[in-house]
Formats: structure tokens, C-alpha cells, sequence
């Protein structure tokens, strides 16, 4: 694999069983993910993006293919290392923000260090860090409920960098919000692809919010097909 490709998927399928049913979900994505640049996964509900950014972040396994992080074919892994490689390698943000209520945005930020077995003040200084990159050490205090929507998000999207991960898998992680704050949310997800290197595959079904991407593919068919901006507008 290029040393430039971060992540990459070959030949791709998965098949729900549905009874006496088959229902093909992806029949044979082949997709590659540059270090530092945002992809975003376009289409409408329902054709496979959440499947695809499951796989490829190793929550649900293949029914045929190879996704390689690093040039780590993860499903070669056994179940224990594969866990612990998604918890070192893959950040995740999804629709809804599935923070922890009871603790606060610092602590919330703080988890995944401490459960990757980081020493606290290691955990807090990283969390710390990262809570002011996404603008929010004002915050750092106050609990979800506390939070905007937009607030919570951010703070997810300091969670999912924790770990210093390889890739950053994001679901609709505007989803949930209103259009301004879906905006700035993908305002800080470019500034941190930027200033951190950080790479992110971002499903979404917005053409708007796609087309700040480096870079856009469409699910049709089961398959994954590059996108000009140009053509977002017709999607």
C-alpha cells in the first residue's frame, strides 16, 4: 500500500440474510484514503453509508473483502487485537453525540485515553489540548446537558482524536444540527485536517456539506464511484 494511503478497502460486499432474502448492501467498494485528506461518502439514506463507515472502523465485519489501516489488514486480526487496534487507530463521530451525561466535557474527552490505559494527567493534559483546538476549553467543566448541540459535537470531535488516530470515521455527524452550526462543525473539521494532518471519511447525505471535502464518492449500486463537485449539485 502507498505510504500516502491511510486507509484503504478492496473489493468490498456485505449481505444482510433477511429471512430466505439476500439483500446486498455494498457489492465491491474499492476506496482509498490519503493521510490529511477529508473524503466525504455520499448518497441518499438507506444505500450504505453508516455499513460502509461500520466496516471500515471494524464495528461490523465484511461479508467478502479487505480494509488495511495503516497497512494493517485489520480483519487478519484476531477479536482482542482488533479491538485494541480500533481503540488506538479509528476515531469516531456520529449523528448523535453518544456523550456520557454524568461526566463532564474535559472528562468525556478524557475516556478513551483512560480506558487505552494513559496515566490521568496524561489523559487530561491531551483532553485539555484538544478541547482548545475545538474551542470549547471555556466549557471544559460542563456537562452534555449544559452543552449546545453544537458544543456536544465539538467535544465529540475531541473525544474521537484522543488517541491520535490514523483516521477519523464521521456519520452524519450534522445530521443533528441546525445548518449554521453544521457549517461551522465542518469549518473545524477542516481546520483540523490542516493544522493536525488529521484524515477523516465523512458520510452525509448533504451535496453542500460534501462539497468542502478534498474529495467525494458516491454509493450507487453498491459501489463507490468518485464525484466532482460540479456534479454535487446534481446529486
Amino acid at each position: 500500500m502507498n505510504d500516502d494511503v491511510v486507509l484503504a478497502v478492496h473489493d468490498l460486499h456485505k449481505t444482510y440474510i433477511m429471512g430466505d432474502e439476500k439483500i446486498e448492501v455494498l457489492k465491491g467498494v474499492d476506496m482509498e484514503v490519503r493521510r490529511g485528506e477529508i473524503l466525504s461518502v455520499v448518497g441518499p439514506s438507506g444505500v450504505g453509508k453508516s455499513t460502509l463507515l461500520h466496516i471500515m472502523g471494524t464495528l461490523d465485519r465484511p461479508t467478502k473483502g479487505r480494509v488495511l489501516i495503516d497497512g494493517v489488514d485489520v480483519f487478519e486480526l484476531s477479536e482482542k487485537d482488533r479491538a485494541r487496534f480500533r481503540n488506538r487507530a479509528v476515531g469516531f463521530v456520529f449523528q448523535f453525540h453518544h456523550l456520557l451525561p454524568e461526566f463532564t466535557a474535559l472528562e468525556n474527552v478524557m475516556l478513551p485515553r483512560i480506558i487505552a490505559g494513559d496515566e490521568p494527567e496524561r489523559a487530561k493534559e491531551v483532553a485539555e489540548f484538544l478541547l482548545r483546538r475545538v474551542g470549547l476549553w471555556e466549557r471544559r467543566n460542563h456537562r452534555p446537558g449544559e452543552l449546545s448541540g453544537g458544543e456536544q459535537q465539538r467535544v465529540a470531535v475531541a473525544r474521537a482524536l484522543a488517541n491520535g488516530p490514523k483516521v477519523v470515521l464521521a456519520d452524519e455527524p450534522s445530521g443533528n444540527l441546525d445548518p449554521g452550526h453544521g457549517e461551522a462543525l465542518y469549518g473545524l473539521l477542516r481546520e483540523l485536517s490542516g493544522s493536525l494532518g488529521q484524515t477523516f471519511v465523512v458520510a452525509t447525505h448533504n451535496p453542500q456539506l460534501a462539497a468542502k471535502a478534498d474529495r467525494v464518492v458516491r454509493l450507487s449500486d453498491g459501489k463507490a464511484i468518485p464525484v466532482s463537485a460540479q456534479n454535487l449539485l446534481y446529486l
